[in-house]
């Protein structure tokens, strides 16, 4: 969809999926928790969060062969090693950060719990993308408690899209007041 519609999208792997790769080929060197595994992912950690992911992988497979481990003790640096190679495109965290971009999804995912899942998943329901954006928008409008100032310049919106852009110099003809007992600030009867 992004490239058919000519969109540029930066596609950021999280950094906790990393971490859990690093602490499993950690074990492969040293076993026992302690400070040894501790230093050796936190060294490799902050190497691949400056943007040397590939050179990580290189090395911990270097690593495994000069200390000879079976391909089974080995298992888990080769599969962090390809982990690292096949997605290096999208461990730019160093660039990603330089651009104050999020690299873990704990904030997305709960914004996605809170804003999609409650409401857009229910059984049976299915979605247009315009009609899912605009339901999106409107539950952060009310859980950023900015609806009621948003709401106006929606009505305004509208009203210039469907009303004045029909009429020859936007103007509109009038219409029936407001009925005179209803005390709604956003709404207005229109027959």
């Amino acid at each position: 969809m992004a490239q058919e519609n000519e969109i540029e999208l930066t596609i950021v792997v999280d950094i906790i999926h990393v971490i859990e790769y690093l602490w499993s080929a950690g074990r492969a060197f040293h076993p026992e928790s302690g400070p040894k595994l501790e230093s050796w992912v936190q060294h490799r950690l902050l190497e691949v969060l400056r943007g040397k992911a590939s050179l990580m992988a290189g090395g911990m497979r270097r690593s495994a062969t000069l200390r000879g481990l079976s391909a089974n003790d080995r298992k888990p640096v080769d599969i962090c090693a390809n982990y690292l190679l096949t997605y290096a495109p999208y461990l730019r965290y160093d660039h990603y950060l330089d651009q104050g971009l999020p690299i873990a999804s704990g904030v997305i995912e709960g914004a996605c719990r809170h804003l999609v899942k409650d409401r857009m998943d229910v059984t049976g329901a299915r979605w247009s993308l315009s009609g899912a954006e605009a339901v999106l928008r409107l539950r952060a409008l009310r859980s950023s408690h900015d609806f009621d100032e948003y709401w106006p310049f929606h009505e305004t919106c509208e009203h210039k899209r469907t009303h004045q852009a029909r009429y020859a110099g936007g103007i509109v003809p009038p219409t029936t007041a407001s009925h005179p007992n209803r005390k709604r600030a956003h709404l207005r009867i229109i027959t």
